[in-house]
């Protein structure tokens, strides 16, 4: 009878296979599915191991890429502001023949979730509502955006407190819609937009103002 060796043959296509897929993710992978995560489940399941677990790698791929979960939290925040603050600020920075057409340059953002995510934005809030200073970042990006929108007005002859109360009604206007997940069917939304903007503004619509909406609704 042949003898039997004490020793285990160890199959190495499991392991080529993690390796290789460890090899493919990139940070930008993992920056990614943090992102996800943050908006599906809150910021408490942002957790190495749970996202290991769901890229089907091993926890110590994640250290290729971040020193630790709170530099991952720091590129979070920081991934939040880009992606959704500063498209507001681009928006408001761009030249328009008067300040409807401006204004209906920034409502773009909140049609476009590549422009604003809005999901995002509402899972950052509630995760500073456990982090000061998450909630630090935040206020300042509330400042920041709230500031390029009143400098836009202001470009228009708008006095600075005015320019200041409008942009801060049609910020604050907005981000509650969202809280609130009061997203209105696309044919309502567009006719209150056309109302919405004579009233943040002051100034009746012409045709190219119409003509402005219906372009940014598709």
């Amino acid at each position: 009878m042949p003898a039997t060796s004490s020793t285990t043959r160890t199959d190495p296509k499991p392991a080529a296979a993690e390796a290789e897929r460890e090899a493919r993710l990139t940070r930008a992978d993992w920056l990614a599915l943090a992102l996800e995560t943050l908006v599906s489940d809150g910021i408490d399941q942002v957790k190495i191991q749970i996202m290991a677990k769901q890229l089907n790698v091993a926890r110590s791929s994640f250290y290729w890429h971040f020193e630790s979960r709170e530099a991952l939290l720091d590129a979070m925040l920081q991934e939040w502001l880009q992606k959704n603050t500063g498209p507001i600020i681009e928006r408001a920075l761009r030249p328009a023949a008067d300040i409807n057409l401006a204004l209906i340059t920034v409502s773009e953002c909140w049609l476009h979730r590549s422009l604003f995510d809005h999901t995002l934005d509402v899972a950052v809030r509630l995760w500073a509502r456990r982090s000061d200073e998450v909630r630090r970042v935040v206020l300042q990006a509330d400042t920041m955006r709230t500031d390029a929108i009143r400098a836009m007005f202001m470009r228009y002859g708008y006095e600075e407190t005015d320019a200041l109360i409008r942009a801060r009604t049609i910020y604050f206007t907005q981000i509650g819609q969202f809280t609130l997940e009061d997203i209105e069917p696309p044919p309502l939304r567009r006719k209150h937009a056309i109302d919405y903007i004579r009233i943040f503004t002051g100034v009746s619509l012409n045709e190219a103002h119409l003509r402005a909406i219906s372009a940014i609704f598709g």
